[in-house]
């Protein structure tokens, strides 16, 4: 008798569940509407999982709820030139010469961001290939840690680690086909956040990032010239870097950014016998019309040429 009354309650519990086409609809009206954690996004949300707790739509869209809650803008006042990348809001030096530069920035309830990473972590689990869901918790992660991006780098190393060990077909909205190409343009968004956050922390996550990719891929461009920079902007050791851009210009003469990191340098340490060896190939290799005609201006210039 017990068992059939469990039944039955089980029978009716059922068939009060919405569809969860549903409550897609539903959430997204609501999202137009008051933005991913507005008014009653997080009820219906609350609903959603008590029938479908393990819709990964809704893990989703709970992660988006919660990181945005988790997440208070401020203004911040720092002695430095740039913070995060960024510029400062409102520069401002005192009277006695000291800046007091005024910085947007972001405050994170440690609570509010776990319940979002938890999300994100389950959505992971019942869907190991979805790998939007893998860098969205990167980018959460950087956006947290701010100068010092270590979880981030972590995270980030057992995904490569992961993709390399199981070639996973990786399922990524609105990329029919992620290759590896693809795969190393996406660690490179990340290897680019790192290298402009500009902390010394976050460059040697940049520098770790781009070596973890080169175990992989050796002769890969995207990540030498990354090593390339490490050396030139962030050590000041052009000999280093010109090394690496000369490692891949070896093989890839028309990388442009090679290239234009090797004027760069050459300028820098006003050395106008290398800058020479490399304007001729900006004038080959150059897409644009005007990068072209400025390297032949300056090429006939150092050249004593009119």
């Amino acid at each position: 008798m017990l068992c059939a009354g469990a039944m039955l309650l089980a029978t009716l519990s059922l068939a009060a569940q919405t569809p969860k086409e549903e409550y897609q609809r539903r959430y997204n009206q609501l999202v137009q509407r008051v933005g991913l954690s507005g008014l009653g996004v997080e009820t219906l949300l609350q609903h959603w999982e008590a029938d479908y707790p393990d819709d990964t739509d809704m893990l989703e869209a709970k992660f988006g709820c919660f990181f945005q809650k988790s997440a208070s803008p401020k203004v911040i006042q720092l002695s430095q030139d740039r913070y995060l990348g960024r510029e400062p809001l409102i520069p401002y030096t005192d009277s006695t010469g000291v800046k007091q530069n005024y910085f947007e920035d972001t405050e994170y309830d440690d609570d509010l961001f776990s319940t979002a990473t938890q999300a994100l972590d389950k959505a992971i689990s019942l869907s190991p290939k979805r790998l939007d869901y893998r860098l969205a918790k990167v980018s959460a992660l950087t956006a947290y840690e701010k100068e010092s991006p270590d979880m981030a780098m972590q995270s980030l190393k057992g995904l490569i680690d992961y993709h390399y060990a199981t070639k996973p077909e990786w399922v990524y909205p609105g990329i029919e086909k992620v290759d590896g190409d693809t795969f190393n343009a996406l660690i490179q968004e990340h290897c680019f956040t790192f290298f402009k956050i500009g902390s010394p922390q976050s460059q040697e996550a940049f520098r770790a990032l781009s070596e973890t990719m080169l175990q992989f891929n050796p002769d890969e461009p995207l990540f030498l010239d990354n090593i390339g920079s490490y050396y030139l902007v962030c050590k000041g050791d052009s000999k280093k870097a010109l090394k690496y851009y000369n490692k891949v210009l070896k093989k890839h003469p028309d990388d442009l950014t090679a290239i234009q990191n090797c004027i760069i340098l050459a300028r820098k340490e006003k050395n106008l016998k290398l800058e020479k060896k490399y304007l001729p190939m900006m004038i080959k290799y150059a897409p644009e019309e005007k990068d072209r005609t400025s390297a032949e201006m300056r090429l006939r210039s150092i050249s004593g040429k009119k």
